[in-house]
């Protein structure tokens, strides 16, 4: 009996083979001609989340981002002071990617980006910050929908810029057939490098299908591209081959902090002010030395008038 048990057991496990490799072998040929449309592979999940203490405009521009990025997962606000603990706050979420905002004296924004909990990540300092709110663009897109990212010439050739191409694309990258993504391209997100800052938009696809039909122009000629927003400005500070730390990387020689751009503006307010005071006791002294003399004579037809 377990001689026949064994040998039936055989039997259904050469069966299971046959059908996992018969299995294996659809899916590879259907992968081939595009047809595999429904399988979700690539399992991308980004934390976006901020600091405690962040201003009203900040996290419009938090939420801005979150409605870019179908596949965020969220988080409550990060009060620690080792941002090393990111990574555990990941981990629970199940993200390998991370954009964290940064405020500091209510009135700076950083913001990081990087792969977690092995890393790279980069720092960046945020300013020129408009939201969807404020800005109030006619474009439009569907809520979900996958985003081309595009990225300027720059970013092929200079070393830092690539590592940084590819934690964008990782971040902003809406994965194929991701469940709260939708099936189809209707925007762009640019990455573009200007005066050593990254300055990124956002644009719909927009075409109009009658002029299509009545044009005899290329169809790529009459798409157009209708800004949606948000805008902001990215200037690197630091690249770390770590998650939020570690060894550096890269680092913008050329970036000056706002507390220096801040002291230097109250230096010069100041430097007035002193230059204001130094006039008005030279005047002081002026007047003082160079008084009139009483004259001796002022007096001397002063007693004929009484007579």
């Amino acid at each position: 009996m377990n001689a026949k048990l064994r040998q039936m057991k055989r039997k259904f496990e050469d069966r299971e083979d046959q059908d996992d490799s018969t299995k294996n072998s659809s899916l590879l040929e259907k992968a081939k001609e595009g047809k595999l449309d429904s399988n979700y592979v690539n399992k991308q999940r980004c934390l976006v989340f901020c600091s405690r203490g962040i201003i009203p405009r900040y996290r419009h521009l938090l939420e801005d981002f979150r409605k870019l990025i179908p596949h965020h997962k969220k988080d409550v606000k990060f009060d620690g002071e080792d941002l090393r603990e990111i990574n555990e706050i990941a981990e629970i979420k199940s993200c390998n990617s991370c954009i964290f905002f940064e405020t500091r004296k209510k009135r700076d924004l950083y913001m990081w980006v990087g792969n977690t909990p092995t890393g790279p990540s980069a720092k960046f300092h945020v300013h020129n910050v408009h939201t969807m709110e404020e800005l109030k663009m006619t474009g439009n897109s569907l809520v979900g929908s996958r985003p081309l990212l595009t990225f300027t010439a720059e970013f092929g050739t200079i070393p830092h810029l690539k590592l940084l191409k590819t934690m964008f694309t990782t971040a902003f990258g809406t994965p194929r057939n991701h469940p709260k993504s939708k099936p189809f391209i209707d925007r762009i997100m640019g990455f573009y490098y200007l005066d050593d800052r990254i300055w990124i938009r956002n644009y719909q696809i927009t075409d109009n299908p009658e002029e299509l039909k009545e044009s005899k122009h290329d169809a790529k000629e009459l798409v157009k591209l209708v800004e949606i927003g948000p805008r902001l400005v990215l200037n690197c500070i630091r690249i770390f081959d770590g998650s939020f730390g570690g060894q550096s990387l890269f680092q913008n020689a050329n970036y000056i902090s706002p507390n220096l751009v801040r002291r230097q503006r109250d230096e010069s307010k100041h430097s007035v002010y002193v230059n204001k005071k130094r006039k008005l006791r030279k005047k002081q002294v002026r007047d003082v030395t160079n008084a009139t003399k009483p004259d001796e004579l002022a007096d001397v037809f002063m007693g004929d008038d009484e007579e």
